[in-house]
């Protein structure tokens, strides 16, 4: 078989009108002339993957050019980390992840080669001026993206009436601008995805790789089945919290504390609101129950609410963190640190190290002696004052009677 009719053969199984359009409703019902208005098709998704790259060359440049600048006007301060020296062997076993017999073969104590392996676990991890860049990037996108889809969805029917997303569906045309913003939105958090093997690495490091391919899944089937209009308020509804959340890390990594925890207490009601009522009493109550009224469910249907449901749980994960952090805020006054966040060795990185064979043994005698000396000071001490108030007494006596 040859590989076009294999090709062939794929579309005619992907395309098949059971899958993307309501029973009774096939593919020529809703074609549109061109001055009915765009009508969404997957091939208009083809741009998104060079506009991803395009992102990322713009956050680069963003980052060396505002980002870094900013940062240093807030005060944004990393912190100094004891370099390990050059080791080969103790590199490779690092790299390797594998720790057997180094001391044998590096001539090094225990002690040393956990120190070592400490400062070089603290090199690689990110600088407060990386994570307060990646947060200043996806700060003014989510502000922009929020600021834009609010400008282009207040005028419309289905912002108010959201039975106003399914009639006259499928057959209802896109705007430019709705346009523009499902292929932005798509074309950042494919770059996201690209990016995330060099971003800031936290505790839910999985979770965010899924909630980056659920959206993009999401995204995608939504505007190919032309599910645009409750698209369109999907995303605005994330957008909504996610640029609040980011300042707040920008004001943290700054250590402006106060607006930091403003920021974040603001953040977390329209976290909570949003994403906890108005996501699931809302847009997926219209999606599971509303659209009913308009068309009997079919693939598309299934696949689009449960790509919802996938995003919702991951909020209601999202949520116990928040909350977390909000309670540890309620009872020591302050917000604590990311409850996500990768975190340093808890040493203090300018300790000394323990001295080591005879040399440490006469150390550790010489601090014996000197405790003892000190302490055997002290005693002579107490006694020559109580010697001394008993004299004292004594006279007093004396001069009394």
């Amino acid at each position: 078989m040859s590989l076009n009719r294999m090709v062939a053969l794929f579309n005619e199984w992907l395309w098949q009108e059971q899958y993307w359009l309501p029973p009774g409703i096939r593919w020529q019902d809703i074609e549109m002339k061109d001055k009915d208005g765009r009508f969404p098709l997957p091939r208009d998704l083809l741009i998104t993957l060079p506009l991803a790259f395009a992102f990322i060359a713009l956050r680069y440049v963003f980052e060396r050019i505002i980002a870094i600048p900013f940062s240093k006007y807030l005060g944004v301060k990393d912190r100094i980390r004891i370099r390990a020296p050059s080791v080969p062997k103790l590199d490779a076993f690092y790299e390797h992840n594998q720790v057997v017999s180094l001391g044998r073969q590096c001539g090094l104590s225990q002690r040393k080669i956990q120190t070592w392996f400490r400062h070089r676990r603290n090199q690689d991890r990110p600088s407060n001026t990386k994570k307060f860049c990646e947060a200043s990037w996806r700060f003014v996108f989510y502000l922009v993206s929020f600021t834009a889809g609010l400008g282009s969805l207040i005028d419309t029917p289905w912002f108010w009436d959201h039975k106003e997303c399914w009639r006259g569906y499928p057959k209802q045309p896109v705007a430019d601008a709705h346009y523009w913003y499902y292929i932005l939105e798509l074309s950042f958090y494919l770059s996201l995805l690209l990016s995330v093997s060099v971003d800031v690495k936290r505790k839910d490091f999985k979770e965010q790789v899924v909630h980056h391919i659920a959206t993009i899944f999401l995204i995608g089937f939504s505007y190919s089945a032309n599910y645009v209009r409750v698209g369109t308020l999907v995303m605005l509804v994330h957008d909504s919290s996610d640029f609040l959340l980011e300042s707040a890390k920008m004001f943290h990594y700054a250590v402006w504390t106060t607006t930091c925890d403003s920021l974040f207490v603001i953040f977390a009601v329209v976290f909570l609101v949003t994403r906890l009522v108005v996501f699931p009493c809302r847009i997926v109550h219209t999606t599971m129950v509303v659209s009913r009224e308009f068309f009997q469910p079919f693939f598309g249907y299934y696949f689009f609410n449960v790509l919802l449901l996938v995003l919702q749980a991951l909020h209601i994960f999202w949520a116990y963190l928040i909350l977390r952090m909000v309670y540890k805020f309620v009872f020591t006054g302050k917000v604590e640190r990311d409850e996500r966040s990768d975190e340093e060795s808890e040493v203090d990185e300018h300790e000394e190290e323990e001295p080591e064979g005879k040399e440490g043994e006469r150390n550790c005698e010489q601090r014996k002696e000197t405790i003892n000396s000190k302490l055997t000071s002290l005693a002579n001490n107490c006694v020559l004052n109580n010697l001394t108030n008993q004299r004292n007494l004594n006279s007093r006596l004396r001069k009394a009677r």
